[in-house]
């Protein structure tokens, strides 16, 4: 297969810093989902000439937060999972999204997609999530010169799911299906923050979020791993460390930092910690406060840091905050996760299935 690389590659970051979008040529599906100001802008980079959105009929997303943000948004759209997922998380998905095959990655921890594949699968759009720094900028740009695929970066902290979901619903040709799916997101965020601005000062709870089967694994101040427990109003005690991504420390760190709240997506970890003697020193253990959440078909907290992370933000400001008057009088969760699961994912759950993911979140 052959296709011609684009005579003219732009990089959007600055520009639309910038108030620049508007330089834009013609009705393109980027331009249509530009709405609003520069400053609201989430789409952050693009390379190529991007199809109208009527003509974008084949996605390939280049990591696992974009693919969550595309099955929700355009399911028969998108070609396949970066990710391998277990049986039990395409249980968790509707129908369209429950047989897509595993394809690899092109961004995240190694490449796993060989580019002459990705040019086999003909896709009208590559599209990633993520921080849009420099490096990720430059291999989305580095891709597109090497393929001439038009390729589209998005940015994808926790605040921005709204427009996320909005504009990339627009660039998808599915704005209104992004509309529905970011009012929901703009309720989540309302509530958060009505319960967050309600805290007095102290009873933000220290929490530690363990990650890996041994629960070694945490996030240092700034990581978007643990973008969600921040934003609920909780304290990273690894924050202590430095700034940074995802790091390993010992159990020494964690009896020194003390946590009041643990939590987590390993089951096993969870178990280790509530019968591990090793642990009865930390605050959380002794009080009962270790928390684990569900992660199929996508971990409610992280993994991947996409919009999955709305369900597990009501689930997080539950657990951290019990007592909030925001909190008094929702719905049960059990019915906020069944609606979730129908909305984003198209799955109905069995009762079974309900069940299982409440007696996790529990």
């Amino acid at each position: 297969m052959s296709r011609a690389i684009p005579d003219r590659r732009r990089w959007l970051g600055q520009a639309l810093a910038a108030g620049l979008g508007s330089a834009l040529a013609g009705p393109t599906a980027l331009a249509q989902a530009l709405s609003g100001s520069a400053a609201d802008a989430v789409l952050a980079a693009s390379f190529g000439r991007i199809p109208d959105a009527s003509q974008l009929r084949r996605v390939f997303a280049a990591g696992p937060p974009a693919s969550v943000l595309i099955a929700v948004l355009a399911p028969h759209k998108l070609l396949g999972w970066p990710q391998q997922l277990s049986d039990q998380a395409r249980a968790h998905l509707g129908p369209a999204l429950q047989n897509l095959p595993h394809l690899g990655r092109l961004s995240g921890r190694g490449s796993t997609m060989p580019l002459e594949a990705l040019l086999q699968l003909q896709p009208d759009l590559v599209l990633d999530s993520g921080t849009a720094d420099a490096s990720h900028t430059s291999a989305l740009q580095r891709l597109a010169t090497q393929t001439g695929l038009p390729c589209v970066l998005v940015q994808g902290s926790l605040e921005q799911h709204a427009r996320q979901l909005r504009q990339v619903g627009a660039l998808l040709g599915e704005p209104s299906r992004g509309e529905t799916l970011a009012a929901y997101a703009e309720a989540v965020a309302a509530l958060t923050r009505e319960v967050t601005q309600s805290l007095a000062p102290g009873q933000r709870p220290r929490v530690y979020l363990g990650r890996s089967s041994n629960g070694m694994e945490t996030g240092l101040a700034g990581s978007i791993n643990l973008e969600l427990l921040e934003y609920a109003g909780g304290i990273n005690v690894a924050a202590q460390a430095g700034r940074g991504g995802l790091t390993r420390v010992s159990m020494e760190q964690i009896l020194a930092w003390n946590p009041e709240v643990i939590v987590t997506q390993e089951p096993l970890f969870a178990q280790r910690v509530r019968q591990d003697p090793l642990w009865r020193g930390v605050s959380a253990v002794r009080a009962g406060r270790v928390h684990c959440a569900p992660n199929w078909p996508f971990g409610w907290l992280d993994g991947p840091p996409s919009v999955n992370r709305l369900l597990g933000l009501r689930w997080m400001l539950s657990k951290l905050h019990p007592q909030a008057k925001a909190l008094q009088g929702l719905p049960p969760l059990a019915q906020e996760v069944g609606r979730f699961y129908q909305l984003f994912y198209g799955a109905e759950l069995t009762p079974a299935q309900l069940q299982q993911l409440m007696a996790l979140a529990a």
